[in-house]
């Protein structure tokens, strides 16, 4: 049998990114059974390198390491070298992502890791340089010293030693469970604690947002706003969740204040690209100047979701324009054919990182004299709002546009109309955005459609059809009906689906399970589509999916939802996900979906395991109410109870339509039904139950009209065909 690790394998794969190292004289191995028996079979370590394919640092280390005929001798000869695209294995780069955080205080992209054969960490970092510098050891040393240490008897006893205590302390981090279950073992006699931190009845305390709340404060940047005084900068959606619901639940306003500071410094800076709309992945300054340039589905679409609760709460146009535009992005650059959404657009183009998005003076008067607008003033007045000088502030004598000069301002220096001057940019924006998709090469996009990241975007869109255009809830349905067309097998989810060369739309290879983050937000995008759409098909789908996670997730023992199924590969720790990163928390939003989805089938024990769940994390959500956002949210709605708004109706009157775009109601569960209970029978039996749930039981409509039933704590509002009316009634409640 020939030795898999003799040649590079990544030319046999689908992802874009490992097909990016395909080339290299590294012979690379995806993880595989294939690698892994071949690492124990010639008992050396496993060179473990994750990352993804809009990842800058990532073609850095390829450049200065990967390519080079040196460094790749000693990996070939002493190590399984493996890479993995952390898009399509989450569950790898969560493990050994923990161990990196755990060890070394930070994590990110490229991540690597040396792994004993039986994949134990003994050895981690993020880049490294191929010689060392500033304080960072080179790649190339510190891959011959591992490899001393392996191969020297006394050594290697250290080492093996390292990687039991390291994979010992990624299990107590990503499997803690806290203690007893809570359902099973209140089934079987024994209830468990509540523990220190929690309620009496095992959930997090009833003042959990409070100290969310201020925690978020406390890392505010009131000067530059955003959270923490240094850079980088990353959005952070959870905490601007969190603090527009805080204005909205007390009227205080200090939580709205660090929102609206936040999203302003996010929209005017370079973190969003003024000239086509979407936003980078983080800044690399504390002033929101220099972005990262690559652009994440999962960052646009939580942006513009935010964005567009922002625009309910507050009524300002801006944040309409934000995800509006966000949203047209993502349906103009990220956009399968047949309806799915692409993962990524790449940092590089070009000359470098950013070559695509980045002005001179001379080039904004060139974009501008070919659309015919070189009429002496525009240019300057373009350079004036968005910051660009001789010199620049990036590389290479460059600027990254932000808008820099109010127009009230520009206004009264050229002495023009406000209007005038609003005009004026306008055309002048799109004159930039033709020149930039005329002459610029454009950055490389990953074509992988992920089937959680899709949910994301599928979310943006059902909020964009609430709150700006009911028609937007169609591109989410084309991209739901492709998910499901794709990655859907009527009893599991697939991970990923990709084209390569050769295959037709809509034939190509689907890889990977579903993990966690698959169902979650998949199964709360579905569950959103039907609020805005009345389709009980999306209800169903949203059921299905809730239920395989109940099935295949949730372990009763244990009382917690892992991130992968039971019958997922057994890697040296089975994790959880309880607090939010670059996306929110999948075991929250799972937790979430469950409780929302308790009302249409009150059988399933849906709310049950939600609570289990809280009640197994109350003690650390409590005490770090800011890194669990999405699960504090969570225990909040499961301690106040679900907040129903019933649509009894055919089809949603239009002043009905205008109220909902107008009015944020954070947490609210919308639940159209047909106006009649002979019609409410198909829908039963779409969604798998025999009788009327408590969410539609006795809500029918009334004297023929559309009638809403607002509902809070198990009480609701008299039938009205006035929504607005229902809605002051539970403000009332």
């Amino acid at each position: 049998m020939s030795d898999p690790t003799a040649r590079n394998r990544l030319g046999e794969e689908a992802s874009p990114y490992l097909r990016q190292h395909a080339d290299n004289p590294v012979h690379w191995q995806p993880w595989d059974e294939e690698a892994l028996a071949a690492a124990r079979e010639r008992d050396v370590p496993i060179f473990l390198s994750v990352g993804y394919s809009a990842c800058h640092w990532c073609h850095v280390m390829e450049e200065e390491s990967f390519e080079d005929e040196a460094v790749a001798a000693v990996l070939n000869e002493e190590f399984v070298p493996v890479k993995v695209d952390r898009e399509e294995r989450p569950d790898l780069d969560r493990v050994y992502q923990t161990v990196c955080q755990l060890v070394n205080g930070r994590g990110g992209w490229p991540l690597s890791a040396w792994l004993t054969p039986d994949g134990k960490p003994f050895y981690v970092g993020t880049y490294f340089p191929r010689e060392g510098r500033q304080g960072m050891p080179g790649f190339l040393d510190v891959c011959r010293n591992l490899a001393n240490s392996w191969n020297d008897p006394d050594q290697r006893e250290d080492v093996e030693a390292r990687a039991e205590q390291w994979t010992a302390a990624a299990r107590d981090e990503l499997e803690s469970t806290g203690g007893d279950g809570g359902a099973a073992a209140d089934a079987a006699g024994d209830a468990p604690d509540a523990g220190e931190g929690g309620a009496a009845d095992g959930l997090p305390d009833a003042d959990v947002l409070s100290g969310a709340v201020t925690a978020a404060l406390r890392s505010a940047d009131r000067e530059h706003g955003g959270f923490g005084r240094q850079g980088p900068k990353f959005p952070q959606t959870g905490r601007l969740d969190l603090l527009m619901q805080a204005y909205a639940r007390s009227g205080r306003e200090e939580p709205l204040s660090v929102a609206v500071e936040t999203l302003d410094a996010m929209a005017n800076g370079g973190l969003y690209d003024q000239v086509g709309g979407g936003f980078h992945r983080y800044c690399t300054d504390r002033e929101w100047v220099v972005p990262h340039f690559e652009k994440m589905l999962y960052d646009n679409a939580e942006l513009a979701r935010v964005y567009l609760d922002a625009h309910r709460l507050l009524g300002r146009p801006t944040y309409g324009l934000v995800g509006q535009e966000t949203l047209a992005f993502l349906d103009r650059e990220l956009s399968h054919p047949e309806g799915g959404f692409y993962g990524t657009l790449d940092a590089d183009s070009g000359e470098g990182e950013g070559e695509f998005y980045v002005w001179t003076p001379d080039s904004v008067a060139g974009a501008l004299a070919a659309a015919g607008l070189d009429d002496g003033e525009t240019a300057d007045l373009v350079c004036d709002r968005f910051g660009v000088e001789p010199g620049g502030n990036f590389e290479r004598g460059t600027t990254v546009l932000t808008r820099s000069r109010p127009v009230a301002d520009l206004a009264e220096e050229y002495d023009l109309a406000v209007e005038d001057v609003r005009e004026r940019l306008m055309r002048a924006r799109t004159a930039l955005f033709d020149r930039r998709e005329a002459t610029r090469e454009r950055p490389p996009r990953d074509e992988k459609v992920l089937a959680g990241w899709n949910g994301l975007a599928i979310s943006a869109f059902a909020a964009g059809a609430r709150t700006l255009d009911p028609s937007l809830a169609d591109r989410g349905v084309d991209a739901l009906g492709f998910v499901r067309e794709h990655l859907w097998d009527g009893d599991r989810l697939g991970r990923r689906y990709i084209e390569t060369e050769g295959d037709d739309v809509g034939e190509g290879e689907v890889k990977g399970i579903g993990y966690l983050e698959d169902y979650a937000y998949l199964g709360r995008a579905a569950l959103e589509l039907y609020g805005v759409t009345g389709e009980v098909d999306h209800l169903a789908f949203a059921l299905d999916l809730a239920r395989v996670v109940v099935d295949a997730f949730y372990d009763a023992d244990d009382a917690t939802i892992y991130a992968t199924p039971e019958d997922a590969e057994d890697l040296v720790v089975r994790p959880q996900e309880p607090t939010d990163a670059s996306t929110p928390s999948s075991l929250g939003v799972a937790t979430r979906l469950l409780l929302d989805l308790d009302p249409f089938a009150p059988d399933e024990g849906f709310e049950d395991v939600a609570r289990d769940v809280l009640a197994t994390h109350a003690d650390d959500v409590t005490a770090a109410p800011l890194e669990h956002v999405t699960l504090a949210l969570a225990a909040a709605r499961a301690e106040s109870g679900p907040f129903e708004l019933t649509l009894a109706c055919e089809d949603l009157p239009e002043e009905w339509w205008d109220t909902l775009a107008g009015r944020y109601l954070p947490g609210v569960l919308v639940a159209p039904r047909p106006p009649t209970d002979n019609a409410l029978d198909p829908w039963l039996e779409r969604i798998g139950v025999d009788e009327a749930p408590p969410v539609w039981r006795g809500r029918e409509a009334r004297d023929g009209e559309p009638t809403a039933y607002a509902c809070r704590e198990f009480t609701c509002s008299p039938p009205n065909h006035d929504l607005r009316a229902a809605l002051e009634w539970a403000a009332e409640e």
